[in-house]
């Protein structure tokens, strides 16, 4: 499907959501360095915490808007929302204010409004784009965030530093311009069946939607393969996470300044946040060019290998990342990193979907969303421990982590084949 066929909705977002995202990763990678500054690394990690779990239920209650309310007002309500924890965030974090915890709060209520927002546009995608081309349109949207990430941390490694404040109100100022953008071009494309449901529906209490959702978890409790399956994702995500958590504050307070070339009496150097910045930059490029290469190249390989090797990489880069101290190096690690990224994620989406029965693949894959949603609550938590055990042993202790996510995916498949061999 070519873009100049796409619906208006999808060309207005692409545009939009774009430029959002390369603000959004000019300073999101370098919070946990303002707020370990602010309150410590072990009140930073537990905080952290909080805040991903106050997602997680923006994310349940998100789902159940968008198809009570519709795509279009959620997504306006949210990127309002967002204008709105952006600002306080930037007025906070101010010379004039200075207020870590108002920081926190307008942090916080963001993440939470753009919980609500990604369910709507989601939905949305689907609205508009008949099943068969939904994935180039994904992978189009998927693209321009990764190519956000290469962009958007070189720019905070310029100007977050010395203007934080800025950089959370042009985040504000770009959320206000979408949600007007969207108020006035979209039109809205909730089904009309699904809208007069909700209506029939509409004495049903929102907390009663939520825990239906919930309910759906159960899946994991009678599905030996699928419970393994999850909690091999959720200590894998411990890994893969840190890199917008633990890796900006083991550079900053390791690597103050690092000499990335040097010819005669000039030197190029960057300090720890520029590095950092740099990285996660490398990682975006390496995965916006690589994707499609490890994608075909996994497909000669049987997916117990696959995911083993993931896990085995993930774990490699890891212990590399800590024993690295020069650019050079760390350009290395990430690109193991990146590695381990591009074999787990689709073989892992594409066996989810052999997994899950037909009549309740909603389910399975509503339940399999807490390899994230789980992962991205406990993950914070490196950071704290970093201060009890130090940089060198949390990573091992995440490398670990991985290596147990190797052996647990092996047990997994042991069960599916044993599954697979009675059918």
């Amino acid at each position: 499907m070519k873009m100049r066929d796409w619906d208006i909705n999808l060309k207005i977002r692409l545009g939009g959501e774009t430029a959002f995202n390369v603000i959004f990763w000019a300073f999101f990678p370098f919070l946990s360095i303002y707020f370990a500054n602010s309150f410590g690394k072990g009140w930073t990690g537990i905080l952290l915490v909080l805040s991903q779990a106050l997602s997680v239920f923006g994310n349940l209650l998100g789902g159940y808007s968008a198809d009570r309310f519709g795509r279009k007002r959620m997504m306006v309500i949210a990127a309002l929302g967002q204008a709105v924890g952006y600002g306080i965030f930037a007025l906070a974090a101010s010379p004039w204010l200075a207020m870590p915890v108002m920081s926190f709060i307008g942090f916080s209520f963001a993440s939470f409004c753009g919980s609500l927002y990604w369910p709507a546009s989601q939905a949305m995608v689907a609205d508009v784009v008949d099943e068969e081309h939904r994935s180039s349109v994904f992978a189009i949207f998927y693209t321009t965030a990764n190519m956000a990430v290469v962009v958007g941390p070189l720019l905070g490694s310029l100007l977050y530093k010395d203007n934080p404040y800025l950089v959370l109100a042009a985040a504000a100022v770009v959320c206000v311009l979408l949600a007007l953008m969207m108020s006035r071009r979209l039109h809205e494309t909730l089904p009309k069946q699904l809208a007069d449901r909700h209506r029939a529906q509409a004495d049903t209490p929102w907390y009663h939607a939520i825990a239906v959702q919930l309910r759906d978890y159960k899946i994991i409790a009678t599905d030996r393969v699928f419970l393994l399956f999850v909690i091999a994702g959720v200590l894998l995500s411990q890994t893969f996470m840190q890199l917008d958590l633990l890796f900006p504050v083991f550079l900053e307070e390791t690597m103050p300044l690092t000499t990335i070339f040097s010819y005669n009496d000039w030197n190029l150097q960057l300090t720890g946040k520029q590095l950092f910045g740099l990285i996660v930059s490398e990682n975006g490029l390496f995965v916006a060019i690589f994707t499609v290469i490890v994608t075909k190249w996994m497909l000669m390989y049987r997916d117990r290998y696959v995911f083993i090797g993931g896990s085995l990489f993930y774990a490699l880069g890891m212990v590399m990342f800590c024993q690295m101290s020069t650019f050079w190096g760390l350009t290395i690690a990430i690109a193991v990193f990146t590695l381990a990224e591009l074999m787990s994620a689709g073989p892992q989406q594409a066996f989810m979907s052999r997994l899950a029965p037909d009549h309740i693949r909603g389910q399975y894959f509503a339940a399999s969303s807490l390899r994230y949603t789980l992962g991205r609550t406990i993950a914070p938590l490196s950071i704290p421990i970093s201060s009890w055990i130090g940089f060198t042993w949390t990573f091992i202790l995440l490398a670990a982590l991985a290596v147990l996510s190797a052996a647990i995916y092996n047990m997994m498949f042991n069960q599916y084949d044993k599954q697979t061999a009675l059918q």
